[in-house]
């Protein structure tokens, strides 16, 4: 992989005119770029449940992967997503000893934000995909007084503002009111 960057996950947010939840990972320093990566409903849910530490009665699914690798000795140490290929968003998770499986980004978050680690993304993932926002500078500059929290909500709310639902089809040939070609679930740009 490329030059990496630490991303977070940050939110799932429903994009005005299109059909799917959107993941929304930030870069913990530096540019504070957001990474929007479009996943199914299940996949949202799965997120949220993990991001508030949701403890269900029985596992779901992504409770369940973390533990059948606890069960075979190996631990996540990060989340990687290294590249972007014809629309589609290819990560790994980075266990033990360097062992290394392929999952789609939503599926890995989810585990590590479960586990705790960071997720890393490749530069020229965040140079083709990313959304530059940079509100929170001018914040500062201004001697504006606000909390991160407040930082990032407006920081959000330009990122909707902004947004434009076209950034957000798999396929920049594809006609967007057809939606993806396959239902596939993976994870797409």
């Amino acid at each position: 992989m490329d030059a990496v960057v630490r991303m977070e996950f940050t939110a799932v947010v429903l994009i005005p005119d299109e059909p799917a939840p959107v993941m929304l990972l930030r870069e913990t320093e530096g540019l504070r770029r957001w990474l929007p990566i479009v996943i199914g409903e299940a996949e949202a849910d799965e997120l949220i449940a993990a991001h508030k530490g949701v403890d269900r009665p029985r596992p779901g699914t992504i409770e369940l992967i973390a533990a059948v690798l606890e069960a075979c000795d190996h631990r996540i140490e990060r989340v990687e997503v290294p590249e972007l290929r014809d629309g589609i968003f290819i990560a790994e998770l980075v266990l033990t000893n360097d062992v290394r499986v392929s999952a789609r980004p939503s599926d890995a978050v989810a585990l590590g934000v479960r586990a705790g680690v960071t997720t890393e993304v490749g530069e020229s993932v965040l140079a083709v995909a990313s959304v530059d926002i940079a509100l929170g500078d001018d914040l500062e500059d201004s001697g504006a007084e606000t909390d991160d929290h407040e930082r990032e909500i407006a920081e959000f709310r330009t990122l909707l503002e902004l947004a434009d639902p076209d950034d957000f089809v798999a396929d920049p040939g594809e006609d967007p009111d057809e939606g993806p070609a396959d239902d596939s679930g993976d994870d797409r740009a």
